[in-house]
């Protein structure tokens, strides 16, 4: 493998105080819980970390505070993405200069490239830095699907673009990337449903919304898939099904946050234009979650 930042990689949430500033003493209880349930490494500013009503200075911030807590005992990966080239090449010379291991950096949103201009924009994010670059492709909030024979351009010809994270159900994309990539190019499952289905067709683990909730058992998932278990992997899947599903049962992290405000990590504060479930969709949550918390 080019650069295995683990099996589990959570996409870290930001939690909030009642005025919507970052709450660091949540923070830090947060990636302290994190570390102790199976999270390999910590992704900080990612869409889950609400980026888009994140000022680039509060995610500078948050990740220092992250490394400092942190302390080594996990990779930390920093969301550097942005729908203008250059502003994505800056942020992922900066996240260089912060000290990140590995940068996640998603196809441009909004401005919909052809396969050619995503091929340009990821090439000269790939010259600029030598950090470890996964790349994000998740079409229902690009507008657009980067296709297997572009990623695989891409990681033919840079050795630093190491993985994909994947958010499409299209399963037959996952059997092209394997064929058409090299073998030392990992697959994260972008969607933690699809984790133990993706891995089946050669992918490596999963970029996590429910390892903030449930990452001990999908560690076990993983491992029992790995070692061969097939049906005990199976088991855990079908065990944690109605968890993943529930947890985007409203715009990502809104149920993740409600989630984690019940079990007493953080507050369940989003910044607007999202907005916290209200009492029948938390009792809907809640009444699968508390299966999973006695």
């Amino acid at each position: 493998m080019r650069y295995n930042a683990g099996e589990i990689i959570t996409a870290m949430i930001t939690p909030f105080k009642e005025d919507l500033s970052v709450d660091y003493v949540a923070l830090e209880k947060l990636v302290n819980h994190l570390i102790e349930n199976g999270t390999d490494a910590i992704l900080v500013a990612g869409t889950t970390g609400e980026t888009p009503t994140l000022s680039h200075e509060e995610e500078r911030e948050i990740f220092l505070f992250v490394k400092k807590v942190v302390n080594g005992r996990v990779k930390i990966v920093l969301g550097a993405g942005s729908n203008s080239t250059e502003t994505a090449v800056e942020s992922s010379k900066k996240a260089k200069e912060l000290g990140a291991d590995a940068i996640l950096t998603v196809v441009p949103y909004y401005n919909k490239p052809s396969q050619k201009g995503m091929y340009e924009h990821f090439s000269a994010i790939a010259k600029a830095v030598d950090l470890p670059i996964i790349l994000y492709n998740i079409p229902g909030r690009t507008g657009v699907n980067m296709l297997p024979a572009t990623i695989a351009k891409l990681a033919n010809e840079f050795k630093n673009i190491v993985a994909v994270k994947q958010s499409n159900a299209d399963l037959d994309l996952i059997s092209d990337i394997r064929t058409l990539c090299p073998k030392d190019f990992a697959i994260y499952s972008g969607d933690d449903s699809l984790t133990l289905p993706m891995m089946s067709l050669g992918a490596h683990g999963v970029i996590s919304v429910a390892s903030h909730l449930v990452g001990n058992d999908m560690k076990k998932m993983i491992s029992a898939f790995k070692s061969g278990k097939i049906n005990e992997a199976l088991e855990i899947h079908l065990n944690l099904y109605p968890l993943f599903k529930k947890l985007f049962m409203a715009p990502n992290p809104v149920p993740v946050k409600a989630a984690l405000a019940h079990i007493g990590i953080i507050s369940e504060k989003v910044r607007r234009p999202l907005v916290e479930l209200d009492a029948e969709e938390k009792k809907e949550l809640f009444s699968v979650l508390n299966k999973y918390f006695h």
